[in-house]
């Protein structure tokens, strides 16, 4: 990911300043005169175009800008833009070129962040440091390898990067063992740092006054030091480095982390897959079966992608049962190009290894895009690589469809009770604490003399029916809501964000809808009606109990006639 040429602060003999290459682009984050000193020892001209991203304009971030410029103008002949957050640092960096340095406008390119159009480029964030700089320090979120990235730069909160920050982001934070206002101290950090540790945050301190203090004090936190261009390390320990960072993070995950979804896991399953193999992309996806799609379960550098199962090098490898693999995708008529199209990333390579399930079914896919070697992949040695975490995504993929199927009902396809709590556990969760003021209603129905439909039609038709309710009641559902089967011909709907008002209107629009529908009950027309009670949802009382209050509303309905809602109590 990134390297530094130097992750020392202001007094440091070597100032924070970090990098990475990009085809055939060198990026700079900063360019203080100490890692300058390192740049012109390097072949320059072997890049064709150098960027340089300013975090803000203290010296021991900018000061070696200017003889970057000179330097690759009259040396290199290199190409270089300085790309600036913002019109104010645009106006210094400008006076710092013209009239400290003495460089020709003409010698370098200079652009604002939001001008710049690179697809490893995601944003400048304004952040806070000195009183002298207000509006002036920024840092950045990238897309490096396809991961993604967080430079906090020069910054005394970590508090404005915090929404960029998810399971898999490598974030590089300065961190200062000294106190000072203008400065995250470390033991002030640490329980932050640590949170985020476990919750799959890639860290990395940079900016350092005193690196064996802070080493001290982060022992624990899961952090570790940026790391510097030329650590001594071969290729084979530093790949062992990177696989075991990634297992001991899926290890504090699995035992340690309180999500109950598999979400993180495989996010470092397929990081796991793109460090061995030394490949760009790395996508998980799982087959659907019953619904004849495939659909990515995780993948890194693009949104959640779905398609037929019969489409597709991954489609191909699922029906051979086999891995496949094209070192010239555009030439193979399995290689669907539709995402290279609509996002202008070029594909090279591509492997893609079955996952079954522990019975020999294949459940799944791992595809890994583009290997970093001119050769591409090659089937022998990345197969036998990728052999155990293909194993262990296979065992993961196979507890979370068991963990998906234990929470629906089989004959509507809805969630089931287990599935109601689990929703309660996770996605619902915030909306039980009475201090975060959020909005939430239940309304909980009930097929009118439903009995009378098993006796008269028999059990066939009376699964019709309960299918198509469920179905009708569900087809109303917004991507706030979510609908259960509560248990023989009763439903509940747990409607985010909606008063008690809003609850009543959905409930009467099913409750017409449902009454003036024709069903097909096993080859019998019939009709059926629902009674409704809702609730507005109070997280002071328990689960059960604001249950119990659309219940008894429920009741209310049923007594005084049926075929109604009832939102209030008698």
């Amino acid at each position: 990911m990134l390297r530094f040429l130097g992750r020392g602060s202001a007094f440091s003999n070597e100032n924070n300043c970090a990098f990475f290459v990009e085809e055939k682009t060198l990026v700079l984050l900063d360019c203080p005169m100490s890692a300058f000193a390192k740049l012109k020892e390097k072949n320059l001209a072997a890049y064709d175009r150098i960027v340089v991203l300013v975090t803000h304009t203290h010296g021991d971030h900018s000061s070696g800008i200017g003889m970057l410029v000179d330097y690759c103008y009259f040396v290199s002949k290199t190409p270089i833009t300085v790309v600036v957050p913002c019109e104010a640092v645009c106006s210094d960096i400008r006076f710092l070129l013209r009239n400290l340095e003495g460089c020709n406008d003409a010698w370098y390119e200079l652009l604002l962040a939001e001008d710049i159009h690179e697809t490893w480029f995601r944003k400048a964030v304004p952040t806070t440091h000195s009183e002298e700089l207000a509006g002036k320090c920024f840092g950045y979120v990238l897309s490096v390898k396809g991961q993604n990235v967080v430079y906090t730069g020069d910054s005394n909160t970590l508090d404005p990067f915090l929404p960029y920050l998810q399971a898999g982001t490598y974030l590089y934070t300065e961190i200062s063992a000294g106190l000072s206002p203008v400065h995250i101290h470390v033991d002030a950090a640490k329980q932050k740092i640590t949170e985020l540790t476990n919750a799959g945050v890639k860290v990395f301190l940079m900016h350092m006054d005193d690196e064996e203090k802070i080493d001290k004090s982060m022992k624990g936190s899961g952090a570790v030091f940026a790391p510097l261009d030329g650590d001594k390390m071969d290729e084979n320990g530093k790949l062992l480095n990177d696989i075991f960072s990634i297992t001991d993070s899926l290890y504090k995950d699995m035992c340690m982390n309180d999500r109950k979804d598999h979400a993180l896991l495989f996010s470092y399953l397929t990081d796991l897959g793109k460090t061995i193999v030394n490949a760009d992309r790395a996508s998980f996806w799982k087959w659907d079966k019953r619904k004849g799609v495939l659909w990515t379960m995780l993948a890194t550098g693009v949104d959640k992608i779905e398609m037929p199962d019969n489409a597709g090098l991954v489609g191909k490898s699922l029906r051979e049962k086999k891995t496949v693999i094209t070192n010239d995708p555009y030439s193979d008529p399995d290689f669907n190009r539709e995402i290279d199209m609509k996002t202008g990333y070029v594909t090279k390579s591509v492997l893609v290894m079955p996952i079954a399930d522990i019975n020999g079914n294949c459940i799944g896919a791992l595809q890994l895009i583009n290997k970093n070697d001119e050769k591409g992949f090659d089937e022998a040695e990345d197969t036998k690589k990728l052999s155990l975490a293909a194993l262990v995504c296979g065992i993961a993929l196979e507890s979370e469809t068991f963990l998906e199927e234990s929470h629906h009902d089989k004959l509507t396809g809805l969630k089931n009770r287990m599935g109601f709590y689990f929703d309660f556990g996770g996605k619902f969760k915030e909306y039980l604490l009475p201090e975060s003021g959020k909005t939430m209603s239940v309304f909980i129905c009930d097929i009118d003399k439903f009995k009378r439909v098993n006796d008269t039609y028999g059990h066939n038709a009376g699964d019709d029916v309960l299918a198509f309710a469920s179905h009708l009641v569900e087809s109303t559902c917004t991507e706030s809501d979510s609908v259960y089967r509560w248990g023989g011909e009763e439903f509940v709907m747990v409607m985010r964000d909606t008063d008690l008002e809003a609850a009543a209107q959905k409930a009467e629009a099913v409750r017409v809808k449902l009454e003036s529908s024709d069903i097909n009950a096993d080859g019998n027309t019939i009709r059926c009606t629902m009674s409704f009670g809702c609730a507005l949802f109070d997280p002071n009382k328990s689960i059960e109990e604001n249950i119990s209050v659309a219940d008894g509303r429920l009741y209310i309905a049923k007594e005084t006639g049926r075929n109604r809602v009832v939102k209030e109590d008698a």
